[in-house]
């Protein structure tokens, strides 16, 4: 059992490999998943996008159906987290864990949405597992769904838009690029879950000042 979730992870995680197998369609139905379903918040968004991208730079995915298709089923994904929080509201909050959903991700972006706001919808695009829970906290919130879809259709295009055209440059600047690209997928790894541990680390030392405080007393 153990020797086969590690095969099934090596294989989600070989973003290359994936890319080559099954081209724009994976893609699509990757960026979906992670953004729509509980199930997704473990999926390889951004390091995914950006190695499509490369590949797009080398002609082995047409650039143009790659941005569109993704971006739409981006913003789509986000639509049915949202309405999964819509209708359960804070059942969610009282569900117990699961192999596929964790109330500490939960409650992570539900932080992250009271502290930012609307914005959280465009910010959270850019930060893994949160961009899996952003749509359902929105949804149980209550926001108006008309200033979401907004807020989500310019995170959306932005967050697609910049990770495919950023691995796009990537690939044009850098000749041989693809000799290179497990360096770059660590890389984009390691950028994106960067937010989340400076967020620990600053919790971290607030809890440490705090209790440092209280046993001063």
């Amino acid at each position: 059992m153990l020797e086969t979730i590690r095969n099934l992870l090596h294989t989600i995680y070989d973003v290359q490999g994936l890319i080559q197998w099954g081209g724009t369609f994976l893609v699509c139905a990757i960026v979906f998943v992670e953004t729509g379903f509980f199930v997704g918040f473990f999926l390889p968004g951004d390091s995914l996008l950006v190695t499509a991208g490369v590949f797009a730079a080398t002609g082995k995915v047409d650039l143009w159906t790659l941005l569109l298709p993704v971006a739409l089923c981006a913003i789509v994904g986000d639509q049915i987290g949202y309405w999964i929080g819509r209708s359960a509201g804070q059942a969610l909050y009282r569900r117990e864990n699961s192999l596929f959903f964790r109330r500490s991700h939960l409650q992570r972006a539900h932080d992250f949405y009271e502290k930012h706001g609307g914005k959280t919808i465009i910010i959270a695009r850019f930060m893994p597992i949160v961009r899996t829970f952003c749509p359902p906290v929105a949804g149980a919130a209550k926001m108006s769904y008309r200033r979401y879809l907004i807020y989500d259709i310019f995170g959306g295009i932005i967050w697609t838009g910049s990770m495919i055209l950023g691995g796009y440059a990537l690939g044009r600047s850098v000749p041989n690029i693809g000799k290179y690209i497990h360096y770059v997928i660590a890389a984009v790894i390691f950028v994106s879950i960067l937010p989340g541990l400076i967020a620990f680390l600053r919790a971290h030392l607030r809890a440490r000042a705090a209790a440092a405080s209280s046993g001063s007393v």
